[in-house]
């Protein structure tokens, strides 16, 4: 006789309870990869996949270290692993002591261990929208509340400081008790930095609110505009942590380095550093192999980031060019990152667009929903996808969007 099935609601967390149901937009992919069909897909976000050319020796040398089969566990990470990154700090202007640094396995570890640091279940963090949907399964895992203040777009994309008073009004109304506020530099996908004034009026809110700034730097050298743009690490105003890995500064998200950088006045950064190594010495999640090849790594991103700031301004210059000879749409500005957003005419939701794209002309796109665009009429595009691909695959994009703006009819 079989046994009575449990209640599956009583049995696992609240904070997982997902709707884990494959929705439209993942199901028509499905079954167009099923099809075998050709796929113009201007989604890239792996560098690993779309033709880098990786100095192989040196990052496999780098690996075989024989000072790896020694087991020495230091919460905070080896010391030779923070110099490198300290030096990389020193190249951007910003003195970073290795003693304030603290190596992770990912920038989602490195939020994990900030939220645990920072927050009660139930305390809230400002984010900003639009911006990277992770945030919002992190901080359901931690039990944190996501505030979301606006970014507009004026001639560019800029904070609407109304929006994060307004906010820190909402979660006082409803009882949450606010401790930090994130920044995104540049934000993803908009490709917005913040600027020294922004940055200004940041710290005067932290410190008037008694709250930490997170500061998401994992694209802060992708940068298409002259000039070096600040880093948070040089933040001393408010207890700041800055994250960022090699994923995205060397082009080697499979190698899972990462780290948080604190600074701000000395004693709240000293006690943080210290809570975060109690931490960090809980997991002991860093390998040693990876570890100590840190530094050929981090020597890495002179090769990579050239390949890649040269693939996003082709493909930029491509889009601007097809861009120029149509009136239906067009891309918001854009000051670095892999990412660029495109303005499209809003004739239903931007998920059945993207989902039509797909079944008709083979394009692969993601809707600015995704992003928490509050409006339709955005689509998100990696510019890191290789140059054929994403010529023919814009091509066909606005190929598209003319004949349904037009009230044509579109045959699979």
């Amino acid at each position: 006789m079989s046994k009575p099935s449990r209640n599956l609601d009583s049995l696992f967390a609240r904070r997982t309870a997902w709707n884990l149901a494959t929705n439209r937009y993942t199901a028509a992919l499905e079954q167009h990869r099923s099809e075998g069909r050709k796929l113009f897909d201007l989604t890239a976000s792996n560098p690993t996949t779309i033709g880098l050319r990786y100095r192989d020796r040196e990052l496999l040398q780098a690996l075989a270290n024989p000072a790896a089969l020694g087991y020495d566990p230091q919460p905070k990470g080896l010391l030779t692993a923070r110099e490198a990154v300290a030096a990389y700090y020193a190249e951007q202007g910003s003195r970073v002591s290795p003693d304030e640094l603290l190596l992770t396995t990912s920038t989602s570890e490195a939020y994990t261990f900030v939220f645990r640091l920072l927050c009660n279940a139930g305390d809230a963090v400002l984010v900003p929208t639009p911006s990277y949907p992770l945030f919002d399964f992190l901080a359901e895992i931690q039990d944190v509340r996501l505030f979301p203040y606006e970014l507009v777009y004026h001639d560019g994309w800029q904070i609407d400081f109304g929006s994060v008073r307004s906010f820190i009004e909402r979660a006082r109304t409803e009882g949450a008790r606010l401790k930090a506020l994130l920044a995104v530099h540049p934000n993803n996908p908009t490709g917005s930095y913040v600027k020294a004034h922004e940055l200004e009026e940041l710290n005067h809110i932290a410190y008037s609110e008694g709250i930490a700034i997170i500061a998401d730097e994992v694209f802060l050298d992708y940068s298409l505009t002259n000039g070096r743009h600040l880093t948070f690490s040089a933040n001393d105003s408010a207890l700041t942590f800055t994250l960022s890995g090699l994923s995205k500064i060397s082009g080697l998200p499979q190698m899972k380095v990462a780290w948080i950088a604190v600074s701000g006045p000395e004693e709240s950064r000293r006690e943080g550093m210290l809570r975060l190594e109690v931490i960090a010495d809980t997991y002991l999640s860093m390998n040693a192999p990876v570890q100590l090849a840190v530094p050929a790594m981090l020597e890495e991103r002179a090769n990579v980031q050239a390949q890649l700031l040269e693939r996003v301004r082709t493909n930029l210059s491509e889009l601007d060019k097809q861009l120029a000879a149509q009136q239906l749409c067009a891309r918001l500005q854009v000051e670095g990152g892999w990412y660029v957003v495109v303005r499209v005419p809003a004739i239903g939701s931007d998920e059945i667009l993207a989902i039509e794209l797909l079944g008709h002309h083979d394009v692969l796109v993601q809707p600015g929903h995704f992003y928490d665009f509050r409006r339709d009429g955005y689509l998100v595009l990696s510019l890191i996808t290789p140059p054929e691909q994403f010529r023919e695959g814009i091509r066909r994009l606005l190929q598209f969007v003319a004949v349904v703006a037009g009230g044509g009819h579109q045959e699979p």
